[in-house]
């Protein structure tokens, strides 16, 4: 248990994360999990009032974590969790200096994330067609699931949150609201164009029901997907594909954005059509219209 001091400015900070910054339920969780032990640290140090965190504090709790094995992937998430929040603190008036300015970061590691070569990639969204034969509403919505999350890349939360109004079928791109509630187009292509049109002809009608309101993928159940079903949905096809390492949804982005490039797409192109908008991406890499991001994607991806 947290001080009382402590534990109000951590609601306070949670409240902040969900109504100001608009975080989705994930991030708000890490970000909030991450503080509550910086706050547990420092209260076992004998710190009662936020304003007292000084660079110290920061850089042994970040230590203790150190030795007992957590990675450095991990140990530089939490120090911008900290920087983050000792920023807020300052800003809000809680402390009078900002105490994680100067922590720095361990560098974290980086791992090449495991992808599907292209025949890979097709033999899974074929073996998702092959068991939607019989015409199941089910199977033609894991189908249009499948070329969906690999035409574009999107994340399986901006999947789930799709609605049929998103969907622009004359130009081929998808509206997606993405991490901050920032919104982006991003195309597909004709196979994901052709599995959309049959799910939401013969799949969908057959699924909905009372309350599924305009959602684009439905449940068993009638109602919106969920991520936990699109998860289990990639793991089980790609055990279908003899050879295929075991990916989940976010594999299939990495898939998709590591064949838009070694199709000749140029990296700020696939930054873009990723949703990658943190403020130094935004720094670095220049404006690329919805109908440059279009054309790029149909010479460069494999089911354009």
């Amino acid at each position: 248990m947290l001080p009382e001091p402590l534990a109000r400015v951590l609601g306070d900070y949670e409240r902040h994360l969900t109504s100001e910054r608009d975080l989705t339920g994930h991030s708000v969780r890490a970000y909030v999990g991450d503080i509550a032990g910086l706050l547990d640290h420092a209260a076992r140090l004998g710190i009662t009032d936020v304003a007292e965190l000084d660079l110290r504090t920061l850089r042994s709790w970040l230590a203790k974590q150190q030795t007992t094995g957590r990675s450095r992937t991990t140990l530089a998430r939490r120090a911008t969790a900290a920087r983050v929040f000792t920023g807020w603190l300052v800003r809000t008036g809680r402390a009078g200096t900002d105490a994680g300015a100067l922590l720095g970061s361990p560098k974290a590691g980086r791992h090449l994330p495991e992808v599907l070569r292209e025949d890979e990639a097709r033999a899974l969204v074929e073996a998702a067609a092959a068991l939607a034969d019989d015409g199941s509403p089910v199977g033609l919505r894991d189908v249009a699931v499948l070329e969906l999350l690999y035409a574009t890349g999107i994340r399986v939360g901006e999947l789930c949150g799709l609605d049929v109004d998103d969907l622009d079928f004359d130009r081929h791109v998808v509206r997606v609201l993405g991490k901050g509630r920032k919104e982006r187009t991003v195309p597909f292509g004709h196979p994901a164009a052709a599995a959309l049109t049959r799910w939401l002809q013969a799949g969908r009608p057959r699924l909905a029901a009372e309350g599924a309101g305009g959602a684009l993928f439905l449940g068993a159940r009638g109602k919106r997907l969920d991520q936990r079903v699109v998860r289990s949905l990639v793991h089980a096809r790609i055990a279908d594909v003899p050879g295929a390492p075991d990916i989940g949804p976010h594999g299939l982005r990495h898939t998709a954005a590591t064949h838009l490039l070694e199709g000749g797409a140029d990296l700020r192109t696939v930054q873009e059509l990723l949703g990658h908008a943190s403020m130094s991406t935004t720094q670095i890499y220049t404006h690329v219209s919805s109908e440059r991001l279009r054309k790029a994607y149909l010479q460069a991806h494999p089911r354009a």
